[in-house]
């Protein structure tokens, strides 16, 4: 069986470069979507983690109903449930413009980042929930004693250390949200996975696109992990982390 490994550098059927170049394309709309389903997770993680922390019975439940939601529904059925109904819940102009003005791409790309954050917020939420409650408690009776409010407590003093001890555990919902992310290619997204068939179809050299695919993929990943140590290491904690 012969292998062509130097497809990528083929010029593409359509003149715009050669292969490579669809699938730097197909990198850029992964990590775009994996970067903003990241701050739509850790946004709403940590907001859901602190009411998990609460004492008010409200709060706490309402978290643990979102937990629960979205953690325990597969993340594909997720996605077709918001690229089926959500732009049907818009209404007028906005409708109109989402569904039938809007580049496909753009389309798919805006319900998928929404459908992965949600998706990844939940387990967040809980990482979130017990770097706070892992942390000593005298760091709270310091905080109160300073007189400080519940929300001076959380911004100065839980949040930065708790984040500071779970950072591995962020790290792993990193590479895990950039995995993730090809499920995308389901509703439509031209990402780096939705670049195989694009390839394949003018090369019909599968093998070696899934490889440069599978490798492109490691290389993104291994990326993040290495920065993310960077950042573990200078923002470790004295005594409450290993190594500190």
């Amino acid at each position: 069986m012969n292998f062509n490994w130097t497809l990528f550098l083929e010029p593409t059927p359509y003149g715009d470069g050669v292969y490579f170049d669809w699938l730097w394309n197909g990198v850029i709309v992964t990590t775009s979507l994996a970067f903003t389903a990241w701050i739509i997770a850790f946004i709403l993680g940590s907001v859901i983690g602190i009411m998990r922390t609460l004492n008010n019975k409200f709060l706490n439940k309402f978290a643990v109903i979102y937990i629960e939601l979205f953690r325990n529904i597969p993340l594909l059925a997720q996605m077709f449930l918001w690229y089926m109904i959500m732009p049907e819940m818009l209404s007028g102009s906005l409708k109109t413009w989402f569904i039938e003005d809007l580049d496909p791409n753009i389309h798919s790309f805006i319900l998928a980042a929404i459908a992965l954050g949600l998706f990844t917020s939940a387990r967040i939420a809980e990482q979130v929930r017990t770097g706070i409650q892992t942390l000593p408690v005298g760091q709270k009776y310091a905080a109160v004693a300073l007189g400080l409010s519940k929300v001076q407590m959380y911004g100065y003093i839980l949040l930065p250390n708790a984040y500071r001890k779970i950072i591995p555990t962020l790290t792993s919902e990193m590479t895990n949200i950039i995995k993730n992310s090809s499920v995308a290619s389901t509703i439509g997204l031209i990402d780096l996975i939705g670049q195989i068939d694009r390839i394949n179809e003018s090369t019909n050299s599968i093998v070696e696109i899934l490889c440069g695919v599978t490798l492109t993929f490691m290389i993104i990943n291994y990326s993040v992990i290495l920065i993310m140590r960077i950042v573990e290491w200078n923002t470790r904690l004295p005594n409450t982390m290993s190594g500190g």
